[in-house]
């Protein structure tokens, strides 16, 4: 499946970035050539990618490109940045009216992979940042984590899960959808991802401990 482009993904803000876009057609522009970017890193990986095949993607010049990034980092980090805000939207508004902690993590996981699925090019983005510069790695993680944290402390609060260091928890929980994610969405789309997330909700659920047969 081909990635979609970042005109499908709807989100209340754009990417925080070195520069932006002061008018409308400014705003058209840049997501334009972002949407190259994506096609570009995506398809050929950051290093081997160019400014020129951006540009000549997104059919603009390339002093067009320096109006909206300082260089190919400024692009790619805008691209790790969206996609970020982009899935913390998409599983935000998916759990919405959810109000058990464990619904809301199934929910959350199918609606991930699904979303890996029909954006592998910006996941594929976000997993070699680690390579162009870790400091945009991090950041990604550490914002999810941070939210994710959150999330649990709530629930905690709220008796519906038992109580316990959400930090490790929910770094726990976003590698079981890292690892999932690559696995049944980037590297294989099965027909049947109930069976992976009823095993994954089983697990978290229930963790590992034998359970006595009925």
């Amino acid at each position: 499946m081909q990635s979609a482009t970042l005109k499908k993904i709807v989100i209340p803000k754009t990417a925080k970035t070195e520069k932006t876009a002061k008018t409308a057609r400014g705003a058209e522009t840049r997501a334009r050539l972002l949407q190259a970017a994506e096609q570009v890193f995506g398809g050929k990986g950051f290093h081997a990618a160019s400014i020129t095949e951006i540009t000549q993607a997104a059919q603009v010049s390339q002093g067009t490109f320096y109006i909206y990034f300082h260089d190919k980092e400024g692009a790619f980090r805008a691209l790790v940045e969206h996609m970020g805000q982009a899935i913390q939207h998409v599983i935000r508004e998916k759990i919405a009216g959810v109000h058990s902690r464990l619904e809301a993590e199934r929910l959350g996981l199918r609606t991930f992979l699904s979303f890996v699925a029909e954006h592998k090019n910006l996941y594929r983005i976000v997993l070699e940042s680690l390579f162009v510069d870790e400091a945009i790695y991090r950041k990604y993680f550490s914002e999810f984590g941070a939210l994710y944290q959150g999330r649990l402390d709530a629930a905690v609060t709220n008796h519906e899960i038992s109580a316990g260091d959400t930090e490790v928890r929910a770094w726990c929980l976003m590698g079981i959808s890292h690892f999932l994610g690559m696995r049944y969405s980037l590297w294989d789309n099965p027909k049947a991802r109930d069976r992976v997330v009823d095993a994954a909700a089983d697990f978290i659920t229930h963790g590992l401990q034998a359970r006595k047969r009925k």
